[in-house]
């Protein structure tokens, strides 16, 4: 038996191939190209128990390649890896090798391979949400620079209804008005995207039993329960809840000894399109649910309002993953008791 790790690069990869003691059969640097890589693991493809590819940014082809080609491929969860410190020699291929000891050992810490067909919808979401907060940083220089140049705060529900010719109304100097018009302009053609995009991720999702079910929660709509249910995926990778919650970054990251708090985790390790998503659908959820609202009063008079609302969204989480578990729809009741 034979075992491989591909240390994956922006424009090369490491291939290394190991047995059963460890000891090398193939190592080699290859440009990023499919046809290369999966000659170079022919030879060797009967004797693979499996390949293992880093988790980084631009996985899809290779990962799609490789399970086209009949391997039982692996995803490593980078961020759960780490390498003895200390080292006095590493590299790529070190780096290589080690995911396929990790394989051999049964200690690869594994990430989620999302299904190819769904991934354009969620990547789509994403970039909605990316095109979202560029026009946000659109409105908010407008706002800057009229509060500048008159010191008087105009709402951004103003700003996205005025026109080249009200900017010229307000007498600006001409430079400054030049770069309002120009932040109006990007602003309305990151808009017209923007609705290119909604519309064709109602198109994907809207008949999706998950996509109804996340919508009879108060304060989702129908932005949201794309985010949150493409983002999810199947609800069974996770083992249970609390595995989901952590995902969302909504659980709290300390590291503990002795019953002390020696730091902080990696607050940063989950989903981050998720733990927006449950952030807004709190905010909203509070304005239109009574229970909600009482949970969250309860929680500020013992913490700060970010504390509270983090509660909130946790509560959220979990009751998603529930719905989506078992096809139920949201109950306040089992939500915030």
């Amino acid at each position: 038996m034979k075992y491989c790790g591909i240390d994956l690069h922006s424009n090369n990869s490491v291939v290394v191939v190991s047995d059963v003691e460890d000891r090398i059969v193939l190592q080699r640097r290859l440009p990023n190209d499919l046809e290369q890589i999966l000659s170079a693991l022919a030879a060797h493809q009967d004797e693979l128990v499996g390949v293992v590819v880093e988790s980084t940014y631009n996985w899809y082809w290779l990962v799609d390649g490789l399970m086209d080609a009949g391997y039982q491929v692996h995803l490593a969860h980078v961020a759960a890896i780490k390498r003895y410190e200390g080292l006095k020699h590493s590299g790529d291929a070190a780096d290589a090798a080690y995911l396929a000891q990790l394989l051999r050992l049964g200690l690869l810490p594994e990430g989620y391979i999302y299904p190819r067909e769904q991934r354009a919808a969620r990547d789509l979401a994403r970039k909605r949400i990316q095109l979202v907060r560029c026009r946000t940083a659109q409105i908010l220089a407008i706002e800057n620079l009229f509060a500048r140049h008159t010191g008087k705060s105009m709402s951004s529900r103003t700003v996205k209804r005025m026109t080249t010719e009200q900017v010229d109304a307000i007498g600006l100097p001409a430079d400054v008005a030049l770069a309002v018009k120009a932040n109006l302009a990007i602003s309305d053609a990151l808009q017209q995207q923007i609705a290119i995009l909604e519309k064709r991720l109602t198109e994907c999702v809207k008949l999706r039993a998950e996509y109804l079910l996340l919508k009879t929660v108060p304060g989702i709509g129908e932005t949201l329960a794309t985010t949150i249910m493409l983002e999810t995926g199947t609800p069974t990778r996770f083992a249970e809840v609390g595995k989901f919650s952590s995902y969302c970054r909504c659980v709290d990251s300390a590291r503990q000894s002795n019953g002390k708090k020696k730091g902080e985790g990696n607050t940063r390790n989950g989903n981050a399109y998720l733990a927006w998503a449950f952030v807004e659908a709190a905010n909203f959820t509070l304005r239109q649910c009574l229970p909600a609202r009482r949970f969250y009063e309860r929680k500020l008079r013992a913490t700060n309002r970010f504390v509270a609302l983090k509660a909130v969204a946790h509560k959220l989480a979990r009751a998603c993953y529930y719905m989506l578990r078992e096809q139920q729809p949201f109950d306040v009741n089992r939500c915030f008791v």
